[in-house]
């Protein structure tokens, strides 16, 4: 067996999510047997963390067990031909030691991208959040900074989270306007179910000047999901990219020079 390692890209919208269900599409399904074409035998893959319906990913990170032996740029060539339109395979590398997609990640990214304008977009309808009320991007930002650090995020979760326990650790939230869109940049060790989304409802209700700046961390305080405010839409939701340590060779993303020193002597 040889473990390879994907990166994916692709567009949500027309997913019920990352992984199999038996009577509707999903990114699992379609990449899976993309892949089972080029090895010719059956492919499983494990992603770094699964994503909901209608959310995207810039760089969701996989890996496979491959019976033969494939050329690298091979598994990118034919795993794209075969792929549908809404989802490519941008690098492929080879697995160092007992490297696990999910399990050996340090850290995830998340970006949550607002369009912020009175009309909606007829090209980016399916790839942003519209809100056409203005929102102070400022506000937004100094809000989010409560959230940072070790936290019970019980109001954040939601009620269907499986996870056994509701404590995370975020590493950094960054809220800020470019032209019309409020994007919302957060990293953590790992996160729950709707923990971003919920918490950029939160924060779209404080930029909208429903809510104060303390609210956040209010709501810490409570643990109390049905005090925590509306989920925001899948829509405008995308993991960004996924950061593990050092000896197994994964490219970084830029924005993971942001961790803090504690997270990276995880490497």
């Amino acid at each position: 067996m040889t473990r390879i390692v994907l990166g994916i890209e692709y567009d949500g919208s027309g997913f019920s999510g990352w992984q199999w269900q038996t009577e509707q599409r999903s990114v699992q399904q379609v990449l899976e047997r993309a892949l089972s074409k080029v090895a010719d035998h059956k492919v499983t893959v494990q992603c770094a963390g699964r994503t909901d319906t209608g959310v995207h990913a810039l760089e969701q990170v996989v890996h496979f067990d491959a019976k033969v032996e494939r050329e690298l740029h091979t598994w990118k060539l034919g795993g794209n031909s075969n792929l549908p339109d809404d989802v490519r395979i941008t690098w492929v590398t080879q697995a160092v030691g007992d490297f696990h997609a999910r399990y050996s990640a340090i850290a995830r990214f998340y970006r949550y991208v607002i369009l912020n304008r009175p009309i909606k977009s007829a090209l980016l309808r399916n790839q942003v959040t519209w809100r056409p009320s203005p929102l102070d991007a400022d506000k937004m930002h100094q809000a989010a900074q409560h959230l940072i650090g070790k936290h019970d995020f019980s109001t954040f979760r939601a009620q269907g989270c499986q996870s056994k326990s509701p404590c995370r650790e975020i590493y950094f939230i960054d809220v800020y306007r470019d032209g019309d869109k409020v994007i919302m940049d957060i990293s953590a060790n790992a996160f729950l179910h709707h923990m971003v989304r919920n918490i950029a409802g939160v924060l779209m209700d404080i930029g909208a000047g429903k809510q104060q700046m303390n609210w956040t961390q209010e709501l810490l305080e409570v643990k109390s999901r049905k005090l925590g405010g509306v989920t925001a839409p899948p829509d405008g939701l995308y993991l960004g990219a996924v950061y593990y340590p050092e000896h197994y060779g994964i490219a970084k993303h830029p924005v993971f020079e942001k961790l803090p020193v504690d997270a990276r002597r995880h490497d």
